[in-house]
């Protein structure tokens, strides 16, 4: 019984298709023997960054108090529900950033704090999430999966190339990580052993394996993989209706209906309908543990999205990021929505005596504080507690402190993986109280 469970604890398999298992309480060794340091039958922590370019309002961008008493600006109100499991970090920044003092400039190394290339030229940092691929990541399926809502720019923009306002992933100083702006490609590569549209669908494809691993567990787990199938299948079928709808938004078909047969694969026109199933395949690949690091990128630096869903059809958010607005306020909220949209579903998913959530750091930040550029003080908010490791429900202030670089902050998480470097970026020590 033990080896059965043992070769199923990790995947559910069929032709073609591997699918990890979610967290089970029969499956006591889950997570182990990737070779995590967690207590048995512990979840492992994950690392997920969220990403929305030019920005915030900047009268609505704070949070001040602590635990289920903090009080959020109108930003970050959406985010209410998470209080007591919230880090608000103000005053942190690259100073790398602020040697061009545009988009690319201050995008290209908001992860790295490495300087960047000019002239057009493509040499940046590895990023932390990339660091944490190469060693904790290799552990999964999918060592980070790296996902966008809107399609790298290659063009250069005032001597600095956008395809640093376009990634936050790097691979390497000259390599941004390919990013995945296709929903069925990112939910193939989490579930299908190659990237090819199968006959079936993943879900029918382990079914067979999944039956067997069922008359095997306790109740409770049998409703938890039944729940788990269930969102898989929910996932694919709007997936399959989203690739009938049209290409990337921002690109405006000319004629109402196609003259030519369209691609079986999409990315759906609706912008809304995109980012949240990219937010439902970022929380599979974490429920999964197909993947444990994850990046989103909801929207270019120097974005040219529009929102119709929101009414504001009127000006691109690059331009709108230039207004202290209604408008921009109401796109502000719309992309923190995504955000706890995510956390929602994670806090959902029990995974022992924590839930998904918990047992994440899922941090949002942006490559300015204002759309007027100001790299000063970056905005960054995590979620989670990091499997305990990290303490919420508190505002921590650094604007005045002589420590106050972010890659300051990405020493401090990189600890809680086990990851310990004498240096990152420009910084050589931690935020102690992180």
């Amino acid at each position: 019984m033990t080896a059965f469970l043992t070769s199923r604890r990790t995947m559910l398999r069929g032709l073609g298709v591997s699918m990890a298992l979610p967290w089970m309480e029969s499956l006591r060794v889950w997570g182990q023997e990737a070779g995590t340091t967690a207590a048995s039958g512990e979840a492992p922590i994950r690392f997920g960054v969220l990403f929305s370019g030019n920005g915030f309002h900047k009268d609505h961008w704070w949070a001040k108090g602590s635990g289920a008493d903090m009080e959020l600006g109108k930003v970050l109100e959406p985010l209410n529900p998470f209080r007591e499991k919230m880090l608000f970090v103000r005053g942190l920044y690259n100073e790398e950033a602020l040697k061009g003092n545009i988009h690319s400039s201050q995008t290209g190394n908001l992860l790295s704090g490495a300087p960047l290339e000019s002239g057009g030229g493509i040499r940046s940092g590895t990023s932390i999430d990339q660091l944490l691929a190469q060693s904790y990541g290799q552990t999964t399926k999918v060592p980070s999966l790296v996902l966008g809502c809107e399609k790298a720019n290659p063009s250069v923009h005032k001597n600095y190339s956008m395809l640093y306002s376009s990634h936050i992933s790097w691979s390497s100083p000259t390599t941004p990580t390919p990013l995945e702006v296709y929903p069925a490609l990112a939910f193939d590569r989490l579930f299908r052993d190659e990237s090819s549209k199968g006959d079936k669908s993943v879900l029918d494809a382990v079914l067979e394996d999944a039956g067997d691993l069922r008359r095997s567990i306790s109740l409770r787990d049998q409703q938890k993989l039944d729940e788990y199938l269930s969102s898989v299948r929910e996932v694919e079928q709007r997936i399959a209706r989203a690739g009938q709808r049209g290409e990337l938004q921002g690109w405006k078909p000319t004629l109402d209906k196609p003259n030519i047969p369209r691609p079986s694969d999409g990315i759906p026109q609706d912008i809304a309908e995109h980012m949240r199933l990219m937010c439902d395949i970022l929380v599979l690949g974490f429920q999964t543990d197909s993947t444990r690091l994850c990046t989103l990128k909801l929207n270019n630096d120097h974005s040219s999205l529009r929102f119709p869903n929101l009414n504001v059809d009127y000006m691109i958010h690059h331009l709108l990021s230039h207004q202290e607005s209604d408008d921009w306020l109401k796109v502000n909220r719309f992309f923190i929505e995504q955000y706890a949209y995510i956390a929602a579903k994670l806090d959902a998913i029990q995974e022992g005596e924590r839930t998904a959530l918990d047992n994440t750091m899922l941090m949002y930040c942006s490559s300015m504080h204002t759309g007027s550029h100001d790299a000063t003080k970056l905005p960054v908010v995590i979620l989670g507690k990091g499997g305990g490791k990290l303490e919420t429900g508190r505002v921590l202030d650094y604007l005045d402190k002589p420590n106050r670089k972010m890659c300051s902050l990405y020493l401090s998480l990189m600890d809680k993986f086990g990851l310990k470097l004498d240096r990152f970026g420009d910084s050589t020590e931690r935020l102690i109280e992180v």
